[in-house]
């Protein structure tokens, strides 16, 4: 009887989903791979990219190059995730190579857009919180790194990190948590820190967006100044969203430097860490989110007088269709 109960269990136990382990990493039962453990544990989500995909993408970069011409300079910063840059060999099975999929896109720009390749910087800053631990996103730190060298590229100033004002929320567990539903991660809060300019005034002003069922714009509010950063208190999940409160709007930031430079920034929610590293960069920064825009991008960037034009996508979506139907969308709507 023993012997038949011990097969019962072991063929109700064959049943149930586990995870899956590697020497160093494992895979959790809702596709997220996490290394390390206690206050160390990192958590990060498998790129899922094909080698040679991503055309679209740089085909919609090249279609707004050619549209602005030589009145515009187009920059292209296809930023990695944390998979990219600390995923360990013994897991490398659960993902695909971001780093064949992100240059495969380089090498289909037009020679006219210039590209900014991360994937040296942030190799080098690696050991540094230049991603979160338990947040899908990467840490502000990790953009201020991106935005230092896209202001190399385009020759304007830039304020080393010193001069800022450093904040700090403790406590944080980002997304990864909800994602993975994994305690190890629930288990190992982090500190979210984040870095307000000094020395530069600033104005920023909002168009603010509803959405109905479907995620898409149904109205939007006129224009109203407001905060850049919005404080979050220790322990709130949402602290990435110190930047501009989210995604949910279109954002001009007037600034007191006077360079004659003026920047749009065409980004998911990665490229909300980026703009306040540039007030001593440009007069002007515009942010669109490829996800909720109403205007047509040709006029606007004629109205504000857009020097500059800067795509900050994550290579997810910058791999996925839905964001360069989305670009392309903006330049005939």
């Amino acid at each position: 009887m023993k012997y038949y109960k011990t097969l019962r269990w072991i063929g109700l136990l064959l049943m149930i989903p586990v995870m899956v382990f590697a020497e160093q990493a494992r895979l959790t039962r809702s596709g997220i791979i996490i290394v390390g453990s206690g206050e160390h544990v990192r958590a990060f989500e498998p790129f899922r990219g094909s080698l040679d995909g991503g055309q679209g993408y740089a085909d919609a970069v090249n279609r707004y190059k050619k549209t602005f011409g030589d009145a515009v300079n187009v920059y292209c910063m296809i930023i990695p995730t944390a998979v990219a840059i600390y995923c360990p060999d013994e897991a490398k099975e659960w993902t695909k190579d971001q780093r064949s999929t992100v240059r495969n896109i380089y090498g289909r720009l037009s020679d006219s857009v210039k590209a900014i390749d991360l994937f040296d910087t942030m190799d080098k800053h690696a050991g540094e919180d230049i991603y979160s631990r338990t947040d899908h996103h990467w840490a502000p730190l990790g953009a201020y790194y991106a935005a230092q060298q896209f202001a190399s590229l385009a020759g304007v100033p830039f304020a080393d990190l010193s001069t800022y004002e450093k904040h700090v929320i403790h406590d944080y567990v980002g997304t990864m948590y909800r994602f993975s539903r994994d305690a190890a991660v629930k288990n190992a809060p982090e500190d979210f820190v984040y870095y307000v300019p000094t020395d530069v005034d600033y104005t920023t002003t909002y168009i603010r967006y509803q959405l109905g069922k479907n995620r898409k714009v149904v109205s939007e509010k006129a224009p109203e100044e407001g905060h850049f950063f919005y404080d979050y208190e220790d322990g709130s999940s949402a602290a990435y969203m110190t930047f501009m409160h989210g995604d949910l709007n279109t954002t001009k930031v007037k600034t007191s430097t006077r360079n004659g430079r003026r920047l749009l920034i065409l980004k998911d929610s990665y490229g909300n860490a980026i703009p306040a590293y540039l007030f001593h960069s440009f007069e002007e920064i515009h942010v669109v989110d490829c996800r909720y825009f109403t205007k047509n991008i040709v006029h606007y960037v004629q109205k504000n007088d857009v020097t500059d034009i800067l795509f900050a996508n994550n290579a997810g979506h910058a791999y996925s269709a839905v964001t360069h139907q989305a670009y392309n969308r903006y330049l005939e709507q």
